[in-house]
């Protein structure tokens, strides 16, 4: 098993199966795939149908996992397995150019959200394991702002903070 199988197992475990919670910005959701991802996924040219979400196989999410939250945005550039763990959990849950730019922001490089030659150089010269928390540490306080700006959020509170729980314990105990 690779390092991205495990990525995609942990995943699709902690996204769980079909959603439609009303508060959910995402609408239906089906392994944490939403319904405008599978739309574009599949070129519909509209958000895909409630149906169309419930019927994602477990197979065709992790095709769209690995196209559109590792190889698009260039994660496949990061050699540490918990970062590259971090930032492909950060895309699909707050969108890959939003993770590019944390870890743009960590490097000190402009955050454009295209991990691009310049990325690609600080990222290699830097230290991945030192980005990991700077990276987890921006994703922690996003989240926090969107709850306090969006009240609605509150609901999903308690998973957002088991979530970030599982990557604190990596950083205390890198083979957790």
């Amino acid at each position: 098993m690779t390092a991205i199988d495990t990525i995609l197992d942990d995943i699709l475990r902690r996204e769980g199966g079909y959603v439609n919670h009303p508060a959910d910005r995402g609408g239906p959701t089906k392994f944490g795939v939403t319904a405008q991802t599978l739309g574009s996924w599949r070129t519909l040219g509209r958000p895909a149908t409630a149906a169309e979400v419930r019927a994602l196989t477990e197979a065709e999410a992790r095709a769209i996992y690995r196209q559109q939250y590792i190889t698009a945005p260039g994660f496949d550039a990061v050699t540490h397995p918990a970062l590259l763990g971090l930032l492909v959990d950060s895309g699909v849950h707050s969108g890959p150019k939003r993770a590019v730019q944390w870890l743009q922001a960590a490097l000190g490089v402009a955050a454009d959200g295209i991990i691009g030659p310049k990325t690609r150089a600080a990222l290699a010269a830097a230290d991945q394991g030192a980005l990991y928390s700077k990276v987890l540490g921006q994703r922690m306080r996003y989240l926090g702002r969107l709850i306090t700006n969006d009240p609605r959020q509150a609901a999903f509170a308690a998973g957002w903070a088991n979530r970030m729980a599982e990557f604190v314990e990596k950083t205390i105990c890198p083979h957790y």
